[in-house]
């Protein structure tokens, strides 16, 4: 049945969801791009937690853009991406950290200069290449619908390693997260967490790149955190809701790119959008409610 007809006529609505449901996920590459997605949509927001409750939301975006020179020069080398983001992302985590710790400049602004300035090296990189392999837009966008098998095991493998470490630093990245003064009172080593933690957020980056490209990364990242701590104030709650955003987001985006040819990684980013905004909706009628019950 071609994806953009569908027969309505003499057709059971109970069979034709079946079929929307079922339909894309015959052909392999949407199934690696579902296994991917799946992925992202679980890491990113896990992370994003902590990110959101750091004040951290910028760093994402900046590293998203910071790991492009990484990224060409695997291309041009003609390797998988990963090898050149993933070190990439290690040395902007580290270098932000270092700045940050030696107190060089402030966070914001050591974000902003490597943001610029690695994000400009790498379009000159582009500039000079020329017959990239994959072009500028999937770069930026993403291109979850190329994705390998071999891509498929790298982002599978770094994200259980992302999940596993966050899970032994959960209770010493919430504690430095919501008081980062008496963490470091309590004996707290915060600026081995914080390195470990920029690594950390480098990899998912990483990850997610494929997925929604460099310039979208922070809608998978920071908005289903934020969306989910409007509504839900217990960490550890908000943080299992915002996976359930993110997958959501992720799925029914890849959904909406199959049915109706739309880019998955917009797609994706734009749906976790529409959530927040009801959750910033509901949160401000349900306030409302209760000053009215108040009164």
């Amino acid at each position: 049945m071609d994806r953009t007809q569908i027969c309505f006529t003499d057709t059971p609505l109970d069979i034709i969801m079946i079929d929307l449901i079922v339909e894309p996920f015959k052909y392999d590459f949407m199934l690696r791009a579902l296994f991917v997605s799946a992925m992202v949509g679980t890491i990113c927001p896990i992370l994003g937690s902590y990110v959101v409750i750091r004040g951290m939301g910028f760093m994402g975006d900046a590293m998203a853009h910071a790991v492009l020179p990484g990224i060409v020069i695997a291309i041009l080398v003609g390797v998988t991406p990963f090898l050149g983001s993933i070190p990439m992302a290690i040395f902007v985590a580290v270098s932000v950290g270092y700045m940050i710790r030696r107190k060089t400049v402030s966070e914001d602004t050591a974000v902003g200069i490597m943001f610029a300035g690695l994000f400009s090296l790498g379009l000159i990189f582009i500039s000079f290449a020329g017959g990239l392999s994959i072009s500028v837009e999937d770069i930026l966008l993403g291109q979850i619908l190329g994705v390998s098998q071999s891509d498929m095991l790298v982002s599978f493998t770094l994200t259980i390693v992302v999940l596993v470490s966050l899970i032994a630093l959960h209770k010493q990245l919430v504690f430095s997260g919501f008081d980062p003064v008496g963490s470091v009172v309590a004996g707290l080593n915060v600026g081995t967490l914080n390195y470990l933690f920029l690594i950390l957020l480098g990899i998912s980056i990483v990850v997610t790149l494929h997925v929604v490209g460099v310039v979208l990364v922070v809608g998978l990242l920071v908005t289903p955190a934020a969306a989910a701590q409007l509504v839900v104030r217990r960490f550890t709650r908000s943080m299992m809701l915002a996976v359930s955003f993110g997958l959501f987001s992720a799925v029914l985006g890849l959904y909406l790119s199959y049915h109706l040819s739309l880019p998955s990684g917009p797609s994706m980013t734009l749906i976790s959008f529409a959530i927040f905004l009801l959750c910033a909706i509901y949160m401000r009628l349900f306030s409302q409610a209760q000053t009215s019950h108040l009164m």
